[in-house]
């Protein structure tokens, strides 16, 4: 099959990430993008088709999921396009020539696509620990990248679709030594759960619309944006299907409960030797109970037996300090006993700088509407049940 061909091809890389798979082009084609899969092999050559008919074959180099969306159908200005290679593309960084390679081929692409910009957002660690901190580390090859990417003429987004930071366990450990890594507090919590007779569970697929209920309630009570309900249930729908197949991405849903009543749950995904947490929701309902802290627990003793060795708790602050949202979400995550990992972030290639500018200051307006109206609905959704 066409998707094992891909996710075989991509998880032999460095750093495959599930967002590169093809399950997730497939997800996002659902929605308007069109998804390109491009291949640099060992003898030199450079593939990319959007209807698969690529030359598969061991010699491969580097890869890269590139999805494209017509901004404008009609007119003079039809074939602009953007493109976005979420977390790719997967290659050897520190290889200089495959970088020149790949980077040159990318520039290209973008330019006979009419693409307003390329982005990019690989798993280019910069440091790791908090900044300033005495366990703070520098990474020089990915300072590197950054340094040659500014010098291609690329430039640090505005808009960053991914975290660019992370909080990431390491589960190759034991679970003893997880644990002791783990903030005394966080241990106590996940203890108090578990004495609180909190139980824990993997959903199925008739779970899915209430998940979606709770997760919009989250999205209400802590402020954030969430799409509306069709689009998670065919991620998820698609995801909880692959569990257990080999080459293939997959999510388990996990449910905690008290006294049979959801009241939180996480979806765990997995692909290629790596775990990431990405969805959580939960009820105000028996938050004293910690049950968020069981879910982790059982999420991270999940991952390490499904042969995962990095649990990516997906986020952490821009700015090291109290004064930024998600301060209290990463108070959470460090107590889980993580490494704090800086990444490049997203960059973009335009190849007109007018048209890059243009959109660049019409579209946060766009998205600002479209982002209050996205609330206002599943507020009145909710209202409705």
């Amino acid at each position: 099959m066409a998707n094992n061909i891909w996710n075989e091809l991509i998880s032999k890389l460095p750093n495959p990430h599930f967002l590169q798979t093809y399950e997730w082009g497939q997800v996002k084609a659902k929605y308007g993008w069109t998804p390109y899969y491009a291949v640099w092999t060992d003898d030199g050559k450079f593939h990319v088709s959007s209807n698969y008919q690529l030359p598969f074959t061991n010699n491969c180099s580097a890869a890269c999921l590139i999805l494209k969306k017509q901004i404008l159908n009609r007119g003079f200005a039809a074939r602009l396009s953007i493109l976005y290679a979420p977390k790719g593309p997967l290659l050897d960084w520190d290889n200089v020539p495959l970088r020149t390679r790949v980077l040159n081929d990318l520039q290209t692409f973008a330019k006979k696509q009419g693409a307003i910009f390329l982005k990019i957002d690989p798993d280019i660690v910069l440091g790791r620990g908090v900044p300033n901190s005495e366990e703070e580390v520098i990474e020089n090859n990915g300072q590197a990248v950054s340094a040659e990417l500014s010098r291609r003429g690329w430039v640090y987004s505005s808009d960053q679709i991914q975290f660019r930071n992370t909080v990431l366990i390491d589960l190759s450990a034991t679970e003893e030594e997880m644990l002791a890594r783990m903030k005394p507090k966080t241990r106590y919590n996940i203890r108090l759960s578990e004495k609180k007779s909190v139980s824990l569970r993997v959903g199925m697929a008739d779970d899915l619309p209430m998940l979606y209920k709770m997760y919009a309630e989250t999205s209400i009570r802590d402020g954030f944006v969430i799409r509306d309900e069709n689009y998670y249930m065919t991620v998820w729908k698609l995801f909880i299907t692959n569990y257990q197949l080999p080459i293939t991405p997959s999510a388990i849903p996990l449910i905690a409960e008290v006294n049979n009543e959801p009241v939180a749950a996480i979806f765990l995904f997995m692909f290629a030797g790596r775990a990431y947490y990405v969805y959580g929701m939960s009820r105000n309902l028996h938050r004293e109970k910690m049950p968020t802290y069981l879910l982790q627990w059982e999420a991270m003793k999940r991952a390490k037996a499904n042969g995962c060795t990095a649990y990516d708790l997906w986020g952490a602050p821009e700015t090291f300090d109290e004064s930024d949202s998600m301060w209290g979400v990463y108070r959470f995550k460090e107590g889980l006993g993580g490494e704090v990992v800086r990444t490049l972030g997203a960059y973009d290639f335009a190849p007109t700088k007018l048209w890059y500018k243009l959109y660049a200051e019409v579209m946060p307006r766009v998205l600002d509407v479209m982002r209050s109206r996205g609330k206002d609905k599943v507020k009145q959704r909710l209202e409705g049940n």
